[in-house]
């Protein structure tokens, strides 16, 4: 059987996935649930994604601190980490921690640009729309860019979902998206409690940065065996002209 169709368990975690569910375990505990919740400090207030904040108040670090707050749910943070651990072990492996963790990075902005720019084009469309104003935070951008991403290079790999039903990832990852756009048309624009177009919009990120990705390396190596073919050079032995040239170099 080819090992991409086998059902596979990372039970290992690798350095940079391990950081970044320590990072937002211990961001989510200290800083949200212990000084915010009882202390009363207003810390999700400055790091959470206010659309409007962003574009008029030039808030431009929300776009990236968003991702490492939650609500005060438990469920919230442990299936984003849940899903961080179950798709992010084998894409560092594979990539390696720089890029992975760029990768990550990238995505996770690249959602919270797509959603603030969607809220501000809705906002023409109903003035009296919430979601400029309604804070969003959360890893889910991030993380439905990597499930894109495992979808993509694990796609023959047949998955377990909701521990019972076995399909390839690349249905399972399809279907994901199928659910969010479907939930974004039937319901509120602003999402209710879940904001479907940043996951959306972490599906979109994840594979333009994939595409991108792809064409600079693919542009790279062309460039490098451009240089390798002008370096080729023709050695003949000088003492003995009008033979044949004995090698290419």
């Amino acid at each position: 059987m080819n090992r991409y169709q086998q059902p596979q368990v990372q039970w290992s975690i690798t350095p940079t996935v391990k950081w970044l569910m320590i990072l937002n375990v211990g961001i989510w505990f200290v800083f949200q649930v212990l000084a915010e919740k009882f202390f009363g400090l207003p810390f999700s207030h400055w790091l959470a994604l206010f659309p409007s904040q962003v574009l008029f108040d030039f808030y431009v670090w929300q776009l990236f601190s968003y991702m490492f707050l939650h609500s005060y749910s438990v469920f919230h943070i442990f299936f984003n980490m849940l899903l961080l651990w179950f798709v992010g072990v084998e894409l560092e492996q594979r990539w390696g921690r720089k890029a992975f963790l760029g990768f990550y990075l990238i995505t996770g902005v690249g959602a919270a640009l797509i959603y603030v720019l969607g809220m501000f084009a809705y906002s023409f469309v109903d003035p009296s729309t919430s979601g400029l104003i309604a804070p969003v935070m959360g890893a889910s951008g991030a993380i439905f860019g990597l499930l894109l991403a495992y979808g993509i290079l694990f796609g023959e790999r047949t998955v377990y979902v909701m521990m019972a039903f076995p399909m390839k990832a690349k249905y399972m990852v399809m279907i994901m998206g199928a659910v969010e756009f479907a939930s974004l048309l039937t319901a509120d624009v602003n999402g209710g409690n879940v904001a479907y177009l940043a996951h959306l919009g972490g599906l979109a990120s994840g594979y333009l940065t994939l595409l991108t990705w792809t064409k600079w390396q693919m542009a790279s190596l062309s460039q490098k065996a451009k240089k390798k073919k002008g370096n080729l050079r023709l050695v003949v032995d000088n003492e003995e002209s009008g033979k044949t040239p004995k090698y290419w170099n």
